[in-house]
This record gives C-alpha cells, sequence and structure tokens, in this order.
C-alpha cells in the first residue's frame, strides 16, 4: 500500500496543494489533477520533449521529474507563458514563421526555446539547432522552427518586458 505526499507546487504564479502518490510523474500531475494539458506526453522515456515545462525558471522534462520533487517549486507551463488572451513573443514567433505543424510537439519546443534564449539572447541558426536537440519535431525539417526562434529573439530583444516568469 502506497502512502499519498502532500506537496505544494506554484504552478503559472497559483499554489496548489495536493497529495499525490510518490511515483507519480509531474507531467501527469499537471494533466490529470491540475487539469493543464498543454504539457504534452509524448515518449514517456524523455526522448521527445514534448512535456518540458520550467521549474524554477530552468527547462525540464516533465516526465522525468516526480510531482513530489516538484514539492516547494515555481513550474511554469506553456499555459503560464502569457497572460490569457495574448502570446509570448516566442509564441508569436511560432505563429508568424509556421514553426508548428500538428502542434504535438510544439509547447516542449516553445518551453525549450525560452530556455536556449534565457541563456542566449541572440543565437546563431548552429545554437538553436544544437539548444532544441532534445525536442523531437516529426513533422517538420526544422527549418521553420528555427525561423521562429530567431524571430522570437528578435521580438524579445526589441521588447521593455520580461519573457516569462523565471522562478528565480
Amino acid at each position: 500500500m502506497t502512502t499519498k505526499r502532500s506537496i505544494t507546487v506554484t504552478v503559472n504564479g497559483q499554489k496548489h496543494q495536493s497529495e499525490v502518490e510518490p511515483r507519480t510523474l509531474l507531467v501527469h500531475y499537471l494533466r490529470e489533477t491540475l487539469d493543464l494539458t498543454g504539457t504534452h506526453i509524448g515518449c514517456n522515456t524523455s526522448q521527445c520533449g514534448a512535456c518540458v515545462v520550467l521549474v524554477n525558471g530552468e527547462a525540464v522534462k516533465s516526465c522525468t521529474v516526480l510531482a513530489v520533487q516538484a514539492d516547494g517549486t515555481e513550474v511554469t507551463t506553456i499555459e503560464g507563458l502569457a497572460p490569457e488572451g495574448s502570446l509570448h513573443p516566442i509564441q508569436e514567433g511560432f505563429w508568424e514563421k509556421h514553426g508548428l505543424q500538428c502542434g504535438f510537439c510544439t509547447p516542449g519546443m516553445i518551453m525549450a526555446s525560452y530556455q536556449l534564449l534565457k541563456n542566449n539572447p541572440h543565437p546563431t541558426e548552429a545554437e538553436i539547432r544544437r539548444g532544441l536537440e532534445g525536442n523531437i519535431c516529426r513533422c517538420t525539417g526544422y527549418q521553420n522552427i528555427v525561423r521562429a526562434v530567431q524571430d522570437a529573439a528578435e521580438r524579445m530583444s526589441t521588447s521593455a518586458e520580461t519573457p516569462v516568469p523565471t522562478g528565480d
């Protein structure tokens, strides 16, 4: 018999207290407990990157993190990138430059792009490709994704706004 554990996690700025099974993955907690279904489950083996979220401002594959490990952290999902009804510059870049097709990998790609642009606000094409290596898109040749990240970098460099919550 497994005893549930109490956790407190701030997700997209809202504090949540929950009882979870110790083996519950963060991706399942977000989707099933909090009903935040923008974080996708792709492979369950950390290979595809569809489940990337920010934990304390750092990109992580949420299929590799237990919900109990997120206790006391700040998590940002794709739903928390921008205020409701608006788009973050990275989301705008993906929209404008057609950096998506089926959209399944898009939330993870956008969250990984955030990490990349946080660490390198003006990446080269090669740096973008290297920064997104852990994310797989089965629909595209990645060229429009690279263009979308380049566009987002430009948008963010001309914007006075803070790009996303950092959790720092």
